[in-house]
């Protein structure tokens, strides 16, 4: 398989992963390693080699004259070369074909890739996957103390800005325009399907129940009272423009100061006097109108009349539109400024929360209880799902770089079993000649 063909997507989301990462520096590191250590071990099987030619050397020249000590060094270094050869060969063949020749059971990561897969992710699941050991580990790592204290480290708000920024922008690169427009269309349109009536006339009934309008009222009392206290040049304007013509000047001003007098007066009365008969009679209108939202027929049926129009209005659908696109262009301009009020206020909100929790040890064995129980839920519900991860990655994997890469991992220490293997080879040599000689001479 190709490197293009190992890094593209799968094509579809049932499809297995099609690679397995590419090799990096770590990785050229190792092989330097393994080369090293393939030469320690290649070197003593040499060594040996030689050791036992000129052993045979000896013997062939000298016969029946050869030192005493020239056999035991002779069988030494056999067994340690038939050592040396058949732990070369397991460890190759792992990997590989040793001297590329078809012998059967070689090259088994290679060969047995997909049931290695599956036998980790089964060893996996059966020993680490279960609800009990999930829950035990889980509420050991205590994760809701842990992660409130990294976050409530004032240290830590740079980064908690930038990654806080970084999820939102990348949930805004997802969402395309049309599909928010749309979203805001239909929420629009399902809030407009109910009667908006009824429930509009209970909330403003229990509002004026609760005294909750009056601030309202009071507030607009006191606007009254402003606009009548800058209004003497507008009543000038009204009288002198429909005022009768034949009245002199400075009687129409003697006119609007009145009215001007009088309009203040009235006003700064109705905005002073609580129980002022104005008032009551807002607060009775408003009780009508409450009712009437509620029981009356021909009230309902005008604020549907009035719903509808105004929620099938193109300009309706066009704000939605233009209010999301400038939201979305202020929020991505705050978002790229590291020093922007949004990200500050992020950092902070996420830092008082998490204060709050690492100060409140009950809600933290809330949380961690939460924890330990969305665990166990998820290691006995699915536990299968989890584990297919590694076996779907396995199966996706080139047999051919799995094998180079595992090598790679573990190449290094398995050399040590064929220097072991020369090393205990002929020292198990060196003992059978030996308890030979001492028992049959």
């Amino acid at each position: 398989m190709s490197t293009a063909q190992r890094t593209d997507p799968a094509p579809a989301p049932s499809a297995a992963p099609t690679g397995l990462s590419g090799f990096d520096a770590a990785d050229a590191e190792r092989r330097r390693a393994l080369r090293k250590m393939k030469v320690v071990a290649t070197g003593l099987l040499v060594f040996a080699a030689g050791v036992y030619l000129l052993t045979r050397w000896i013997e062939s020249r000298d016969g029946a004259d050869a030192a005493g000590w020239v056999a035991y060094v002779r069988a030494a270094s056999e067994a340690g070369m038939v050592g040396a050869l058949a732990d070369w060969f397991a460890v190759t063949a792992l990997f590989r074909q040793p001297l590329g020749l078809p012998i059967p059971h070689t090259a088994l990561i290679r060969r047995k890739k997909d049931q290695i897969g599956d036998q980790l992710g089964g060893f996996v699941e059966q020993n680490f996957m279960t609800p009990s050991v999930i829950e035990g580990q889980v509420g050991k790592l205590e994760l809701p103390q842990r992660v409130s204290r990294w976050l409530a480290d004032p240290r830590n708000s740079d980064r908690i800005s930038e990654e806080a920024s970084r999820a939102i922008g990348l949930a805004g690169e997802m969402l395309r325009d049309e599909d928010v427009e749309q979203f805001i269309v239909a929420g629009m349109r399902w809030m407009a399907e109910p009667q908006w009536g009824p429930p509009a006339g209970r909330v403003l009934e229990q509002l004026i129940e609760e005294n909750r309008l009056a601030p309202i009222i009071a507030m607009l009392c006191d606007r009254a009272h402003d606009w009548a206290l800058d209004s003497q040049g507008l009543i000038d304007r009204v009288i002198d423009k429909d005022g009768p013509a034949w009245a002199p000047k400075f009687l129409n001003a003697v006119v609007g100061e009145r009215i001007h007098r009088e309009l203040v007066d009235f006003t700064n009365k109705v905005r002073s006097d609580p129980d002022h008969e104005v008032r009551r009679a807002m607060n009775q209108f408003l009780e009508n109108f409450a009712q009437d939202l509620q029981h009356d027929k021909a009230t309902i049926e005008r604020l549907e009349e009035i719903k509808a129009e105004f929620i099938g209005r193109d300009e309706v659908a066009g704000a939605a539109s233009s209010a999301w696109k400038a939201a979305k262009a202020v929020l991505e301009q705050a978002l790229d400024d590291p020093d922007s009020t949004l990200r500050a206020t992020l950092a902070d909100a996420v830092i008082k929360v998490a204060t709050r929790v690492s100060n409140d040890e009950a809600l933290q064995a809330k949380m961690n209880f939460w924890t330990v129980r969305v665990a166990r839920h998820v290691a006995a519900n699915y536990a299968t799902e989890i584990v297919s991860v590694i076996t779907e990655t396995v199966r996706g994997w080139d047999a051919e770089d799995t094998s180079r890469k595992i090598e790679l991992q573990v190449g290094r220490d398995l050399q040590f079993i064929r220097i072991n293997g020369t090393v205990v080879g002929s020292l198990a040599g060196l003992a059978i000649y030996s308890i030979s000689v001492l028992l049959f001479g």
